[in-house]
């Protein structure tokens, strides 16, 4: 199961700004739709289209595309994720700023990620790198980006079953986030990654290091009321209770997680709670309420199989065009270099002709002259 939905994708700021009776700018517009990106990822989106149909500022519409992707991840619309990517990238391609690049290539490796293409991510995250180092060494941005780069690499080897190399990149993505001054701006990116780090731990059957992995990782998504983060450090604690067989504590704290998530309406994070809500009903002897939250289960799951199969059906097909654009490309350039040799043969064998004519002509003069001289 995919777990790493909400990386976020740029600088995010967490201001408790109120809505009611003010005029509100648009950069805290910005960052209220970041701080909703995962407790109401629709009134991200809202925000986010409202922003968009006046903004003129290439940067800060990229920005806005990247936070509308964002929200689509959180609530598993993948293909609507994709298409504001592609926005995004028709943007990026109008600057040369490593800035930009890097933070919309990283955004897009996750996009890939989340649909388990993690080849097409982790080439993407390649070419990420090839900007991040231009960034200023030491500076907030290069720390959290590497960060976001390593994290996501960690994710991927966690999906593949290779846990020990994934903790390697997790450690190494939280030493550059403890880098940042501004402690509170990384502390959604580092409860995210304290839960995929206690996930590591339950598939190497360390539940201690589990637990302290997800008790920081609840910590910190309650420190700025990320709730559906609260959320899924609960389930993973449950998890971790299941394997001990304590199945009533299990259930208690998935109860909870489901009541923290409900508003962010994730459909990942409910096939979770749901699934391990029917396994604990079933070892504790309760077939009735197994079947409910079984079904619950099945039904959530296949919900999100179908969102990520249109995703990856339009992926691939904007790969197809992509490919074909560069066999074009290629082609084109083939037939121009073709045409190029055609012509520089065209012209060599020309002036070949010309110089054997002259050479044929000259021979026949000294042949006349030769035949004159014997005459004579």
């Amino acid at each position: 199961m995919k777990f790493f939905i909400h990386i976020v994708l740029v600088g995010v700021l967490f201001c408790q700004a109120p809505l009611s009776g003010q005029n509100i700018s648009d950069d805290s517009l910005m960052k209220i739709a970041n701080q909703e990106l995962y407790n109401n990822p629709e009134k991200a989106i809202s925000i986010g289209k409202k922003l968009l149909q006046k903004e003129q500022d290439v940067h800060k519409s990229i920005k806005i595309y990247l936070i509308l992707s964002t929200a689509g991840i959180a609530k598993r619309n993948f293909d609507e994720s994709l298409r504001y990517i592609l926005k995004a990238r028709e943007l990026v391609q109008k600057t040369n700023d490593p800035k930009v690049h890097t933070s919309f290539l990283i955004a897009a490796a996750m996009q890939y990620q989340q649909m388990e293409l993690f080849s097409k991510s982790l080439e993407t995250l390649d070419e990420a790198d090839e900007y991040l180092v231009k960034l200023p060494e030491n500076s907030y941005l290069r720390y959290f980006e590497t960060a976001r780069s390593f994290a996501l690499r960690g994710m991927i080897y966690k999906s593949q079953s290779n846990p020990e190399i994934a903790l390697q990149e997790f450690s190494i993505a939280i030493r550059n986030l403890g880098k940042i001054k501004e402690k509170e701006k990384t502390y959604f990116n580092q409860s995210i990654i304290y839960y995929n780090i206690g996930h590591c731990y339950l598939t190497l059957n360390q539940p201690e290091k589990a637990e302290t992995a997800f008790m920081k990782s609840m910590n910190l998504a309650g420190q700025i009321k990320a709730k559906s983060l609260e959320a899924f450090a609960l389930k993973g604690l449950a998890e971790m209770n299941k394997q001990k067989h304590q199945n009533q504590a299990a259930l208690e704290q998935l109860i909870k997680a489901e009541e923290l998530g409900r508003e962010a309406g994730d459909l990942t994070l409910n096939e979770g709670i749901y699934k391990e809500m029917a396994d604990n009903y079933l070892a504790m002897g309760k077939p009735d309420l197994h079947q409910i939250y079984n079904k619950k289960y099945i039904e959530t799951k296949f919900k999100r199989e179908q969102n990520e199969l249109s995703s990856i059906n339009h992926a691939i097909d904007v790969h197809n065009v992509e490919t074909q654009k560069r066999s074009e490309k290629v082609v084109s350039h083939y037939n121009y270099l073709m045409a190029a040799v055609v012509v520089v043969g065209a012209v060599i064998l020309g002036i070949f002709s010309y110089m054997v004519f002259r050479i044929r002509k000259k021979n026949q003069k000294f042949r006349e002259e030769i035949k004159a001289l014997i005459r004579d």
